[in-house]
């Protein structure tokens, strides 16, 4: 089942579709429902660059109780492992104890502000426990001494309390872990932490589109990373194109480093059009960064990284005349919204219709349209400029733990339910910290989210362009 709304197309300006899907059935099902374009649309998920990854389950891990109005409900707690695209691997502890980890989900490294961390105050004492217990701090023997566990941990206790001192501050949980051992250590690091910045991404490109006429330079896009040097990519028809990769001096790049400044040199006869730019480095993953599914799984946060593969893009737009728009977006938690940035260089106001609204950016300016959305609504937008461009945005709005007021869990109806008391599953690729047998199944209850409207109210942003 699909809501969907249609923006009338307009003579003489570019115009955005807009498409949303809704849970039928309990389980979430994702739809494109907008009319043909000039170009295919290229689809870009909100993260802001770094490491993409798939879940693998739970790999180390005891038991907790999770204690609520309907009983004590036992589930399994510990360390999950993702193998990373191009190569490493993650471990992640969950952050959102009642919604179910699917099976074989991708997740995308996210900043706090794209999840429930961002509007948590606690956020910051989750990432010391992180940095103070297992795995990066291995030595169990030091780390039991330091809780005051006289029986000593091992892996499994050292993993199943440092999960249940995160659950505590990430979704306000009343939990404790079975192990007399792990509660110790989980009492210990509750007490213990204190609040901490929230982690740099592993790489990023800043802004992640430019635009501008073409015989000059686009940008600057500004490297930030923690990897010694990144590789970039020209764009894949950059042959044919002629568009390079350049320094503010014009001179060929293949490489930068963090902070490095880059630019699209765009030849003066290029036809109007656009360009993708790709930045590639190995490196460990920054703790307590945050990964987020664009399929309703549950929110994850890094508790440790092999060396892994991570990635960003940023694209540019030219034309000789009229509006040039550099399209990007983010989600917004604190706003419960998803923002849609567009800076014009052009020459001509960038004039399209959103959700019954019309959006004008002057020349040389850019705004950010804040689009309200449900909690757990997939959203599906496309956004059509000069040349033949087409930017997509897809997703799911995931801001919100069920404890902070974030509405039913979602069940994965495939996936088998975690332990029950007087058991632990032995099942570890299941969502064994989420969804238990105290959350009332909804297999067979179609739920239907409020779809926001034409009427909708949009928030618009303005800022001057440097």
């Amino acid at each position: 089942m699909f809501a969907s709304f249609s923006v009338p197309s307009l003579r003489g300006r570019r115009a955005v579709r807009v498409a949303a899907a809704t849970l039928a059935s309990g389980l979430l099902t994702a739809g494109v429902l907008t009319g043909a374009g000039t170009a295919a649309a290229a689809e870009t998920t909100q993260g802001q660059g770094g490491a993409t990854a798939t879940i693998g389950g739970l790999k180390t891990y005891g038991a907790a109780l999770i204690h609520g109005d309907a009983g004590d409900q036992q589930v399994s707690a510990g360390l999950f492992e993702m193998s990373v695209d191009g190569g490493g691997t993650l471990q992640t502890y969950c952050v959102d104890i009642n919604n179910p980890t699917q099976r074989d989900a991708k997740y995308h490294e996210t900043p706090w502000s794209g999840t429930s961390l961002g509007s948590n105050k606690d956020a910051g004492r989750i990432r010391w426990i992180l940095q103070n217990s297992y795995p990066q701090v291995n030595d169990l023997a030091a780390l039991a001494a330091k809780a005051g566990v006289a029986g000593g941990l091992t892996e499994q206790d050292a993993a199943a309390g440092t999960q249940v001192a995160i659950w505590r501050y990430s979704d306000g949980a009343d939990v404790d872990a079975v192990d007399p051992q792990a509660e110790k250590l989980a009492d210990y690091l509750q007490r213990s932490a204190v609040d901490m910045a929230e982690p740099e991404a592993s790489l990023t490109l800043d802004p992640p589109a430019v635009s501008g006429h073409p015989g000059g330079l686009l940008g600057p896009v500004t490297v930030h990373t923690n990897a010694d040097a990144v590789t970039l990519a020209p764009p894949a028809d950059a042959a044919i194109s002629g568009v390079r990769i350049v320094d503010k001096d014009g001179k060929p790049l293949t490489s930068a480093a963090d902070g490095g400044k880059v630019f699209f040199d765009v030849p003066e006869d290029a036809a109007d059009g656009s360009a993708e730019l790709t930045a590639q480095a190995s490196t460990t993953v920054p703790v307590g960064r945050a990964f987020a599914s664009e399929s309703r799984s549950q929110t994850q946060i890094l508790a440790g990284s092999s060396e892994s593969t991570v990635s960003a893009t940023a694209s540019a737009t030219w034309a000789k005349t009229g509006a040039i728009p550099a399209l990007s977006a983010e989600r917004n938690c604190a706003e419960g919204a998803v923002d849609i940035t567009a800076a014009n260089q052009g020459d001509e106001a960038f004039t399209f219709e959103l959700m019954g609204l019309e959006h004008s950016i002057p020349a040389g300016k850019s705004r950010t349209v804040t689009i309200p959305l449900q909690e757990d609504q997939a959203y599906d937008f496309t956004i059509t400029g000069p040349g033949g461009l087409e930017k997509r945005f897809t997703g799911v709005l995931d801001c919100k733990t069920q404890g902070s007021g974030g509405g039913e869990v979602t069940q994965t109806l495939s996936e088998p339910s975690p332990a029950t008391v007087g058991g632990v599953a032995d099942d570890t690729n299941l969502a064994a910290t989420g969804g238990s047998s105290a959350t009332p199944l909804i297999a067979g209850v179609a739920i239907a989210f409020v779809v926001i409207g034409g009427a909708a109210l949009v928030v618009v942003r303005r800022k001057q362009t440097s």
